[in-house]
């Protein structure tokens, strides 16, 4: 058996009465087996569960992933400041896009448009070995939130959530998640055309590229170091 540590917070908190819980657990249980046993103890879980991202270690964590014994879950509802679930979220984990959509969808939307950044396996006519990327983080975040904003003031939608990967990153792997749902198809695609431009222009997220005969990190634009609009 492992032991894990849960935490609650927000909403979770209310509806268990606990902030936190110490469990065993079978060794090689999933994320989702744990969720599936609090959601059988306190049903009222059940109506939170398409809104819940849930982290391991700190870290946004796909409900596949494998425990280990000592590790700290925590049930994360929807940030306060951001409108029903919009997020707006770093990472060194794999991003779990398919949960952020469940997160993401409500069942006033009529469309979901997800754009997947991907690591390739090349790079100006160079062999692509592997990525790292690191952020000024505090600032990231705060720029994503503006995106946001503008997203919303431009398009009529009804959610937005933006995750960005950090650290090394393997070919195929997706560095950068946008999930946009509307009512319509139109503000929805526009509207992650948009966010993902702007994210390349303002937000201090920097990548180095490994090659087999060395590296580089890649310029950015000069619009997007003083923080102006690009064309």
């Amino acid at each position: 058996m492992m032991q894990i540590k849960v935490l609650f917070f927000g909403a979770t908190r209310d509806l268990t009465g606990l902030q936190q819980d110490l469990t065993e657990f079978p060794e090689g249980a999933n994320l989702d087996a744990l969720w599936g046993r609090y959601a059988a103890r306190f049903p009222r879980l059940n109506d939170l569960s398409g809104a819940l991202v849930l982290a391991v270690n700190q870290e946004i964590a796909d409900r596949a992933r494998a425990l280990k014994d000592g590790d700290e879950v925590a049930f994360l509802p929807p940030v306060s400041g951001g409108s029903n679930s919009d997020f707006f979220l770093l990472t060194h984990s794999p991003i779990p896009t398919a949960d952020l959509v469940r997160q993401q969808m409500a069942s006033e939307d009529g469309a979901v448009v997800v754009f997947e950044g991907v690591v390739r396996n090349n790079s100006r006519g160079r062999k692509t070995l592997y990525l790292e990327y690191e952020a000024y983080e505090p600032m990231a975040i705060r720029k994503m939130e503006e995106i946001g904003a503008e997203v919303r003031r431009k398009f009529e939608i009804d959610h937005i959530g933006m995750m960005h990967r950090l650290g090394r990153l393997e070919i195929g792997e997706t560095s950068v998640a946008i999930i946009v749902t509307s009512a319509h198809r139109g503000p929805a695609f526009g509207a992650c055309q948009f966010a993902i431009e702007r994210l390349k222009q303002i937000v201090p997220i920097w990548k180095k590229e490994y090659f087999e005969d060395g590296s580089v990190w890649a310029e950015g634009s000069v619009d997007r170091m003083i923080g102006r609009s690009g064309e």
